[in-house]
């Protein structure tokens, strides 16, 4: 995510609760994949796994870029 963006969506966190739960899961699961990165072998359920958060990290940062540009649209970020 860029950082102009995700300033975009800090500024909203308050206004926005759907925005705010879409938030914190993308940073815990930039959390959990960030440990598989420093693990320098991963069984393959790790593997697994990590390709699982992934994509749910995908798919939140999809749905926050949607709600950010129903803001945008709105005039109101």
């Amino acid at each position: 995510m860029e950082s102009r963006e995700e300033q975009a969506i800090v500024s909203l966190l308050d206004k926005d609760p759907e925005l705010k739960k879409y938030y914190e899961e993308h940073q815990e699961l930039e959390r959990k994949l960030t440990e598989y990165q420093n693990k320098i072998h991963l069984s393959a359920d790790e593997e697994i796994e990590k390709k699982r958060l992934q994509k749910l990290k995908l798919i939140g940062k999809d749905r926050m870029m949607a709600i950010l540009d129903k803001y945008r649209h709105a005039g109101t970020s």
